[in-house]
């Protein structure tokens, strides 16, 4: 392995307090305060940066708008980081902090960086034993009584891109993160390769209707992890209280990744996502190829209209990364003929 996740994430803004505002309610902890430029801190040691865009604009970063101008990626050892920079300052600039920080610009326009993170940790979370049917695991205990959320780590940025391909490209070449789906006709997943989280980052077509058909390169969201489904809805109910209210899906769980959701219109830029429950990869996982709108949603609690009549049941390997592209047949889970599973691929 070598990166092991998201160190530091740079929100350029406009309007600096009404942003800090927003990330204390959402349960970020203030570190730093300065003019111009505030710093949060999240159990795991990574950084969330909020600075003013007119006077602390990010060097050659072309991402429209205020929103994370750029990501800095933790590294786990200085061989590693050397590697990779090497890779990367063969073919175009580099610049350089006193910290070893590595600064550059990936194919598509986006700010990134590579740091050593001698600081990482995973924090460690428990939840609740769950009971359901004939499956007593909680007896004479009560559950957790929540007040607000707090976020453990940043699981993943997501931007609006033009051409997906090319900036996929770039992050599997040149720093060796891993493709893990495809959202056909809306994006790409990856996962850096020393995180077991489905993706790391998401790269949106913004030439999709569903991005808006502009073309442009924008930020669209970052998820910060919490544990589970009642610190989702504490955190949700929190916000509401505090004047921020969710976007219109309010809570839901995706098909891609698995993960529970909930987003809120943030003020710094794009969406600040609470995210819960996202699958687990390896390196044994082969990337699947997804009907756009299938992949997105499993259920919401707000259904959008076009979910109303139900998906359209699309999904294979992708062909590029197996010998034998084959179907992921749908079967009945539980004798239930309303409920299905992914099966193992049909032998070619």
């Amino acid at each position: 392995m070598a990166v092991l996740g998201i160190e530091s994430v740079v929100y350029c803004v406009e309007d600096l307090a009404r942003s800090v505002d927003f990330f204390e309610d959402f349960g970020l902890r203030l570190s730093e305060r300065e003019t111009g430029r505030v710093l949060f801190q999240l159990p795991d040691s990574a950084q969330v940066i909020v600075q003013r865009l007119a006077e602390a604009p990010i060097p050659g970063s072309q991402v429209r708008g205020s929103g994370i101008h750029e990501v800095i990626w933790g590294v786990d050892c200085q061989q590693h980081l050397d590697r990779l920079v090497a890779r990367i300052e063969s073919e175009r600039p580099v610049r350089r902090d006193p910290d070893g920080t590595a600064h550059f610009i990936i194919d598509g326009g986006i700010a990134m960086g590579l740091r050593l993170w001698p600081t990482f940790r995973m924090p460690a979370t428990s939840v609740d034993p769950v009971n359901s049917p004939g499956n007593i695991n909680r007896m004479n205990v009560h559950r957790r009584w929540i007040a607000r959320a707090v976020p453990k780590r940043i699981m993943h940025v997501v931007y609006m891109v033009p051409e997906p391909e090319i900036c996929m490209k770039f992050m599997r070449d040149r720093l060796d993160f891993r493709l893990t789906d495809v959202q056909r006709g809306l994006g790409l997943y990856m996962r850096c390769d020393g995180s077991n989280d489905h993706h790391t980052i998401f790269f949106f077509n913004s030439r999709s209707p569903m991005a808006g058909g502009t073309g442009e390169l924008r930020f669209h969201h970052c998820n910060f992890h919490l544990t589970d489904l009642d610190e989702i809805m504490a955190g949700k109910l929190h916000m509401e209280r505090r004047g921020w209210h969710s976007s219109p899906a309010g809570l839901g769980r995706h098909r891609i990744g698995s993960a529970l959701f909930c987003y809120f219109p943030c003020p710094a830029g794009g969406e600040a996502e609470y995210g819960a429950d996202q699958d687990q990869l390896d390196d044994g996982w082969v990337p699947r190829n997804w009907d756009g709108l299938f992949g997105y949603l499993h259920w919401a609690h707000n259904s959008p209209p076009y979910w109303i009549e139900g998906p359209n049941w699309d999904v294979t390997f992708h062909p590029e990364t197996i010998d034998r592209p084959g179907d992921i047949r749908p079967r009945p889970y539980h004798g239930s003929p309303s409920q299905v599973q992914l099966a193992d691929p049909i032998k070619k």
